[in-house]
């Protein structure tokens, strides 16, 4: 056995002390920047998109524009699933996160040249490069995101009352950076110029990036690729450098020939490649479960892990109306002057974030006071109350959007109020769920069963941007029914948590 090996196994069986690793902030202000990037550009999309050509817009009217939101945001979260194959197999989370954060940098650089008519005149050839942009960061985020909470997750022994709270701590991360990006990126693009709020948001990226590698040390030989461990280091050699730089222009080349193919067939070939796609990604990832998984007791925590990822696509459903109709919401129905100052419609991003940075500090301590007294909820539990606050929030946002139909412009409070308690739902939920399937995946596919978490949120994502439109055909309300969807999920949750508490054996 080697001296890393053995190293690691100690890191693993340090008992917890008060504190948290130092690995833990290092990581940290990588996500920050990380999120500060994809906020960022998150903010300004679908602005962007709908914003008429005389302000350099693409003016694209809101099915259109939410429809690329929803396909952009659903892939950033598919994609991992790729991501943790390459990191659990050949490349480890460290590399994976570098090839990652460079490679969405690059992304982000491509959204500022194709935002600017001084770098491209003709509309359709601003719009292909944007697109290939989208799409660049869409590939760069798959390698970075479910790695670097997996990292996170194994600073941490599985029973260390630590591990939530060092996940609501990493999510504060995570919120700042998406707190910072409004104000920045979202007043550079909105204010300043387009190009200038995704040219902020590739800086962040940068950032993260530097920061992370100069940080490596803290994280005391997590995270390596799986020969590094084999041959005893505890560093990335030039080897490793050399894949990094292979697998960024890979990554580029990769989304040029997929665009390139995509614009010169039809339809019929579309939805052949999507279905032949999607069929071989469902079998990859059913045989890399199945490679995985031994024993009862795994099968049983992985069952637990696709159950609650099903709720969790219906939270997120309703979550990310956010940066959609909510955002859509500001901009039309919301009176945004106050006295004579007008309140940029990106800075509505703000609230979540503020709520997160404000009250995860006090939920990290709320699940280590109730644990010590053996009071705290069991996560199925923990996802029932996520359920049942945002049934609240739509509730409200369905009262505001009844008050907007006549053209009345609303009082911003309307938003505000939603998206605090749809933090507090999220709080209840996502840094829980993250911690939850690096605690039940077996140790093998780690990863992967975080890629498949992440799945849960771009099925989420999709239906987010998709669900108004579906719902007219029905004659549907869109807010009307979210509230009554995630009141049915929350009953069922509360039904189901016995068996799922079972099944997890042992796991808080």
């Amino acid at each position: 056995m080697s001296d890393t090996t053995s190293q690691l196994e100690d890191f693993d069986k340090k008992p917890p002390t008060k504190g948290h690793p130092t690995g833990l902030y290092s990581l940290f202000f990588t996500e920050m920047w990380e999120r500060f990037s994809y906020y960022g550009m998150r903010a300004l999309l679908t602005l962007f998109l709908t914003a008429q050509l005389v302000t350099g817009g693409f003016g694209l009217d809101r099915t259109e524009s939410l429809a690329v939101y929803g396909i952009f945001t659903a892939l950033v979260y598919l994609t991992p699933i790729l991501g943790g194959w390459f990191s659990d197999n050949i490349l480890g989370q460290r590399k994976s996160i570098l090839i990652g954060g460079i490679t969405m940098a690059i992304g982000q650089f491509m959204l500022a040249a194709s935002s600017s008519e001084f770098f491209m005149q003709g509309l359709d050839e601003r719009k292909h490069f944007f697109y290939l942009g989208l799409g660049v960061l869409i590939l760069g985020n798959g390698f970075f995101k479910p790695n670097i909470s997996t990292i996170v997750g194994d600073l941490y022994d599985n029973d260390d009352p630590r591990k939530d709270g060092g996940f609501t701590i990493f999510y504060m991360g995570i919120n700042i950076g998406a707190f910072l990006s409004p104000f920045v990126a979202g007043t550079l693009g909105e204010k300043v110029g387009w190009p200038w709020g995704f040219v902020a948001a590739g800086v962040g990226m940068l950032i993260g990036v530097l920061w992370f590698h100069f940080r490596r040390n803290t994280l005391e030989g997590l995270g390596l690729p799986p020969k590094a461990i084999k041959e005893g280091r505890t560093d990335l050699n030039n080897r490793d450098w050399m894949d990094i730089v292979l697998y960024t222009v890979v990554n580029v080349a990769v989304v040029f020939g997929i665009m390139t193919f995509w614009g010169s067939t039809g339809d019929t070939v579309h939805s052949i490649v999507i279905w032949l796609f999607g069929g071989a990604g469902a079998l990859f990832i059913a045989f890399s479960i199945f490679k995985g998984t031994n024993g009862s007791t795994e099968w049983s925590r992985v069952i637990v892990i696709l159950i609650l990822a099903f709720f969790n696509i219906v939270f997120w459903a309703g979550f990310e109306q956010a940066g959609g109709t909510f955002n859509l919401f500001a901009e039309e129905n919301t009176n945004r002057f106050v006295g004579s100052f007008q309140i940029p419609t990106t800075w509505f991003q703000n609230v979540n974030p503020i709520a997160i940075v404000t009250l995860a500090p006090l939920f990290s301590i709320l699940w280590i006071k109730l644990a010590a007294k053996k009071l705290n909820p069991r996560t199925p539990i923990k996802f029932a109350m996520a359920m049942f606050i945002g049934a609240i929030a739509f509730y409200i946002m369905t009262m505001a959007a009844n008050l907007a139909k006549d053209g009345t412009l609303v009082s911003p409070m309307w938003l505000v109020v939603v998206y605090v308690l749809l933090t507090c739902g999220e709080l209840m939920l996502s840094p829980i769920g993250l911690s939850m399937v690096t605690k039940l995946a077996p140790h093998k596919i780690v990863s992967i069963m975080m890629g498949v978490w992440m799945a849960s949120f771009a099925l989420g994502n999709y239906l987010a941007a998709t669900l108004e439109h579906i719902l007219t055909k029905y004659d549907w309300e869109l807010y009307p029914f979210i509230t009554m969807l995630m009141v049915g999920s929350g009953v069922g949750l509360l039904i189901l948590s016995p068996f799922l508490n079972k099944s997890m054996k042992g796991i808080h």
